[in-house]
């Protein structure tokens, strides 16, 4: 299990503890605490869409308040921006200690990594200063969004459509640490025998100037610079975001209670192996976005800081009349966000819908990547595959058990002694062959390339990297040294612009040797992992490009790494652009554009499969929805049941991958005997049977930020007894509803339906009617997988061994008819390799059918551009061979024929119906209707 105690608590962390303790003085003094934070009147100006101004702090150490330049630009978007820095650091008017190189202002850069759009501001938002002093302005679509800045103590209060929805600084915790100088003071010897303690001032400043902790010492040049603000969330109480954490998509309070957590939320990028569950502790990533939701409204705000960071979470009933025994009562949720460096950033977002919450978000930070289709497909991998004939063998025994997949990674050991974008000679001597017999069935290879660079006299990688001066520094300017999977290692900085130029030269195909075309990415230890380093990471201290210091820029640090990598595998070949595919370990906001990430080092054990779901959620709505967990569990031995199990879960992850840690026994599907093997071989089928259904989610997200899988909250946002689930879920908007087990011995499930249509199981197409709990058989063999009425679905129904070969494959469309009698879909295609679809090479149709008319069409719905007609032209003999009609009408027991109409052709085709039988839906279907899938057509049923 994870070794606690090589991370700290907030207690361990001094800012952490100065922040929260602040809070508690605060709460203690209830109606008599007042914030020290003015904003001066005189300052203000408000002019294109930007309110300026300066907080005044006052503090008993300074005769003078301490100045904190303030800003808050309103956005075309309807998004609002809180910066605060803090003037004497901005203008470099401090002094540091230790002799220290690093810069003197507060980090101001994580914006030039996370945003890439978004940014435009609303010059027509309206402003009015009213007589008490308060600063009032309308923005947002219709002017319905008000924020009213208060001076007195400082705080910010937003309402959309007159009614409250949070507040900044309301409860007064606002923090901003301002720079001091160190007062040298010689203590006193103590006698022998005194007791030796220290007042509470005196605690607290012990962590300003340096902190300890396992055996390093943080020579902090700066002194304490946290920053740290209460934003309160009006009437809500569920929040969720904040990954990545090992607990509920729903937070959970983090003060003490029953249930709850008794540490904050914690943000800070570590290799925590064997984490545990159902806990506030930090993991790999950190996407500081959180979204609280009630009833038919979503709210949501952006914590830009990539330094360490902590939430504490408390929700608060309020009455308004005390004897009303809760009618009316309003559930509050107090969220107290704590950084320990960095200026204050903050963007809040006022919905009113999730989606509105999350693409106003992705705007900002991009939306997800558009992968290509291999990616989103089934991916082998474990640490390791030992020889590339290890790999071959892998490959054609996948072939004769008839079981598709589409890439195969290499973890470590494929290298020669750990040093990247090299083959071991010996165990790899053919990696060029190995690749070529994955390329006969359109497969693809992973090779794992991590950020520590093994230090080697003779390696060209290191000697290059220590010649041209790219690697990160420690505190004294030196290149920093330490240890990782080579042993004695340094680091890239790939905050320098220069560091990724060369790393993207290190992939040409005549510098890494040995890989061709199909060779792909994956970053691993990128938080970045050192062995011997505090907290299993760098020194806060370290310098990068620029010389911020590592504890500035912390949790981007993962995101600037595969940043250099995408940006590597873009264009290996001059004139060859391709869509990269690119896995990483860490991540923060914006990471989304790069690729894939998934939860890490999990275990083969019952309670981490039921965890997947619950983070890949969370990771959905926090923006970057390409996530997936290690199936099988990568440490330990899963029983047959958990790893059959885990396929049929895995094969509703967005990223699908199956991997293992180097002492597990080799668990291929391949492996198990039957009915194991088939039932796992059935669930990876249906993952490609329905790629065309993923395909479109992902499309989905890469255009408007949509979740791939999404929780009951974001598809029925008003319905409360769904707010907080998180083990069922819908696969894009499709209609699909999935709940695969994740317990042990488990023969059915419950599964919520929060609205009143019809739903069909997918395989046998029982009937299930909402709203309420269904309970669902689920034999071993079995997946929970209902289809909602009022859907069509597409996907391609003929097996391969790989998504390659699938390309020409003919579709089959699902219409699932619901209550009305209707049904709707669409279906997204390209190329599904390079970026021709920027330029229209893809089709968009919705698929349609009336009741009133008994007609299914088929419409255009892309946006044509310069390789449009080309790509149509492509597969304008890709077909629909088959379309599947859940609760058919009685009356069509005896039609027979149905009338196919495409362009100036007209033909009748045949339908077969099949009545109803018990619980199960008549369904009909007609074979052949010989249209393209690219092209205008209607389908006349009676």
């Amino acid at each position: 299990m994870v070794k606690r105690e090589n991370f700290k608590t907030c207690e361990q962390s001094g800012f952490c503890k100065r922040n929260r303790d602040y809070a508690d003085n605060a709460l203690l003094l209830g109606n008599s605490w007042s914030s020290p934070y003015r904003l001066s009147p005189e300052s203000l100006n408000f002019k294109k869409g930007q309110l300026e101004g300066i907080i005044l702090k006052q503090s008993a150490a300074s005769d003078e308040p301490i100045r904190l330049p303030l800003s808050i630009t309103f956005l075309k978007s309807g998004t609002a921006r809180i910066s605060i820095d803090e003037e004497k650091r901005q203008k470099r008017e401090i002094d540091l200690r230790h002799g220290s190189l690093a810069r003197k202002e507060r980090y101001n850069d994580a914006a030039s990594w996370s945003i890439v759009g978004g940014l435009e501001v609303n010059i027509n938002a309206a402003y009015t200063l009213m007589k008490d002093g308060t600063s009032h302005v309308r923005y947002g679509p219709d002017s319905k969004f008000e924020a009213i800045v208060r001076s007195s103590p400082f705080e910010i209060e937003f309402k959309r459509d007159d009614k409250v929805e949070l507040k900044l600084n309301g409860r007064g915790l606002m923090n901003v640490e301002h720079w001091r100088p160190k007062v040298e003071t010689k203590a006193e010897e103590p006698k022998e025998g005194d007791q030796v303690s220290k007042t509470p001032a005196e605690l607290e400043e012990s962590t300003w100037w340096e902190e300890t902790f396992g055996g390093s010492t943080d020579s902090k040049p700066r002194g304490p610079e946290s920053i740290a603000l209460d934003i309160t969330f009006h009437g809500y109480s569920n929040v969720f975001g904040i990954p990545s954490h090992a607990g509920p998509l729903s937070l959970k309070e983090t003060r003490g209670g029953d249930g709850n957590y008794n540490e904050p939320y914690r943000m800070y990028n570590s290799d925590v192996f064997e984490y545990e569950m159902d806990s506030p502790m930090t993991l790999y990533g950190s996407i500081p976005f959180m979204q609280a939701h009630k009833k038919d409204s979503t709210v949501g705000i952006f914590w830009l800081n990539a330094a360490e960071t902590w939430v504490d979470i408390v929700k608060s009933k309020t009455s308004s009349n005390p004897l009303s025994l809760g009618i009316g009562e309003r559930t509050d949720t107090e969220t107290h966000w704590i950084s320990e460096s960095g200026v204050l950033d903050v963007f809040v977002f006022l919905g009113p819908t999730a989606k509105e919450v999350i693409k106003s978000y992705a705007e900002l930070t991009g939306f997800s990547q558009l992968p290509q289709q291999f990616a989103t497909a089934y991916h082998q991998c474990r640490w390791n595959y030992v020889t590339d004939q290890d790999v071959r063998d892998v490959d054609r025994r996948f072939d004769k058990f008839k079981i598709p997949y589409d890439v195969i990674w290499l973890d470590i050991e494929y290298t020669d002694h750990k040093k990247y974008f090299t083959f071991d000679p010996l165990t790899f001597p053919d990696p060029i062959g190995m690749q070529k017999q994955l390329e006969k069935r359109g497969r693809k290879l992973v090779t794992i390339i991590d950020p520590h660079i093994k230090n080697e006299g003779g390696y060209h990688i290191v000697d290059q990297l220590k010649s041209k001066d790219l690697a990160v520094k420690n505190k004294e300017g030196n290149i920093y040294e330490g240890w990782c999977w080579p042993g004695s290692s340094h680091w890239i900085d790939c905050f320098n612009p220069a560091a990724i130029s060369w790393w993207v030269s290190l992939f040409k195909f005549d510098s890494f040797k040995g890989t061709t075309s199909n060779v792909f990415i994956w970053n691993d230890m990128n938080e970045p992992s050192v062995f011997n380093g505090p907290e299993t990471t760098m020194p806060k201290d370290n310098l990068h490009h620029g010389n911020w210091e590592h504890r500035d820029l912390h949790n981007l640090n993962g995101m600037t790494f595969a940043n250099a990598t995408y940006n590597a595998l873009l264009e290996r070949k001059k004139g060859e652009i391709r869509r990269p595919f690119v896995l990483t370990r860490s991540f923060f906001a914006g990471s989304q554009r790069l690729g894939a990430m998934w939860t890490g080092d999990n275990l083969a054990n019952w309670d981490h499969l039921a965890a997947g779901f619950p983070m890949i959620l969370s990771q959905g709505i926090a923006g970057f929805p390409f996530a997936g967990a290690d199936v099988g569990g990568f440490f330990g031995n899963p029983s047959i049941e958990l790893l059959t199990r885990w396929y049929q879960a895995g094969a509703f992850y967005p990223f699908f991958r199956a991997h293992a840690h180097i002492d597990t026994r080799r668990r291929e599907p391949y492996l198990a005997s039957d009915p194991h093997r088939s039932i796992m071989t059935q669930a990876i089928r249906l993952r490609y049977q329905l790629l065309p259904t993923w395909y479109t989610a992902f499309h989905e997200a890469s255009v408007d930020g949509s979740p791939i899988i999404r929780p009951q909250y974001y598809v029925f946002p008003g319905d409360e007894k769904g707010f907080a689930m998180d083990d069922q879920f819908y696969v894009g908007s499709s209609g699909l509803l999935a709940k695969p087990v994740v317990t042990e011995g488990a023969s059915s499930v419950d599964i919520y339906i929060s609205d009143e249509e019809v739903y069909y199981d997918y395989f046998d197409y029982t009937i299930h009617k909402g709203p309420g709990f269904k309970r669902i058989d689920a034999p071993l063999e079995s997946i929970p997988l209902l289809m909602q009425g009022g859907n069509i679905i597409s996907r391609r129904d003929r097996p391969r061994r790989s998504s390659s070969l699938m390309h020409w494959d003919p579709f089959t469309l699902v219409v699932v008819l619901g209550q009305s009698g209707d049904a709707e879909g669409s279906i997204y295609l390209d190329d599904g390799e390079t970026f021709d679809y920027q330029f229209g090479a893809y089709i968009h149709r919705r698929f349609k059918y009336a009741k009133d008319s008994s007609v299914l069409t088929s419409e255009d719905i892309l946006t044509k551009g310069t390789k449009t007609a080309a790509f149509l032209k492509r597969i304008k003999k890709v077909r629909v061979e088959k379309i599947i009609i859940v609760g058919a009408p009685h009356p069509w027991v005896n039609k027979g024929k149905v009338v196919v109409t495409e362009g100036a052709k007209t033909k009748k085709v045949s339908m077969t119906f099949y009545p109803a039988q018990l619980r199960k839906a008549s369904w009909a279907v007609v074979r052949d209707p010989d249209v393209a899938i690219g092209s205008d057509w209607s389908i006349q049923f009676f």
